[in-house]
């Protein structure tokens, strides 16, 4: 067995082509990673990073989803076929809807599906099938799943998911706590959001923007919580303000 060797320093910013680390090293398959021989090269501008004496590059740049079984996803409805829907799930390819698992039964001869989801729908599934051999296959049963018939969707970059979400939830519970908004936040980098008003709404996704662009500054949770009441606090007073009378 050759011997195992990073050729950088743990959190280390990489570039695609630069070379990582040497041996035979027992990873999971990522995109972000290629192996040539024993040797292993970055493929996209990231973070190197050590855990247990494994290693990962984490993207810090891309807006590609890769598909993972049993990941929830927000996809747009992109064509409509004879026995299913073909559905953007921002992948390097489309996922497909089969009628059957959303209707519950065959499709009868001649039967429009627009009728139940139409191009520019959104639906909240699950990756039910995928092995990088075939396309995607998506689920809608199971609770919280089907079409999306109220609310926003926001679109980010995939890579930024996990820093929406925070570490134990903390920057999501922050979202949602000081917005008042319900949220979603699914693997492919869209972002549900239910809001009780437009300005909660504007705010929320002014926060969102914010974590995408400063995702690399520690306290960030901290600054996105004060940011988020700095902004309805000030459109409070405002309001406040245009009742007095001179």
């Amino acid at each position: 067995m050759s011997q195992q060797k990073f050729l950088l320093q743990p959190r280390s910013i990489v570039a695609p082509g630069d070379l990582i680390a040497e041996g035979e090293f027992q990873i999971p398959w990522s995109p972000y990673i290629l192996k040539v021989g024993n040797k292993y090269y970055s493929t996209v501008v990231g973070l190197f990073d050590v855990k247990d004496s494994q290693f990962e590059v984490v993207p810090l740049e891309g807006s590609f989803y890769y598909p993972k079984v049993g990941d929830i996803v927000i996809g747009l409805i992109d064509d409509v076929e004879i026995y299913g829907w073909i559905v953007d799930i921002k992948a390097p390819y489309h996922a497909y809807l089969p009628a059957l698992n959303l209707l519950g039964r065959p499709v009868n001869p001649g039967e429009d599906l627009r009728r139940y989801l139409d191009v520019g729908d959104y639906i909240i599934a699950k990756i039910e099938n995928f092995d990088r051999t075939i396309d995607p296959v998506l689920s809608v049963k199971g609770k919280d799943l089907g079409r999306i018939n109220s609310g926003t969707v926001i679109d980010i970059m995939p890579v930024k998911v996990p820093r929406v979400i925070g570490k134990n939830k903390s920057m999501y519970e922050t979202l949602t706590s000081e917005s008042g908004c319900s949220m979603l936040v699914a693997n492919n980098g869209r972002i549900w959001a239910n809001c009780p008003s437009r300005l909660s709404e504007e705010v929320l996704i002014e926060a969102i923007r914010k974590i995408e662009s400063e995702s690399h500054i520690k306290g960030l949770t901290d600054r996105i919580k004060k940011f988020i009441k700095e902004k309805l606090g000030e459109k409070n007073v405002s309001d406040t303000e245009t009742k007095i009378d001179p």
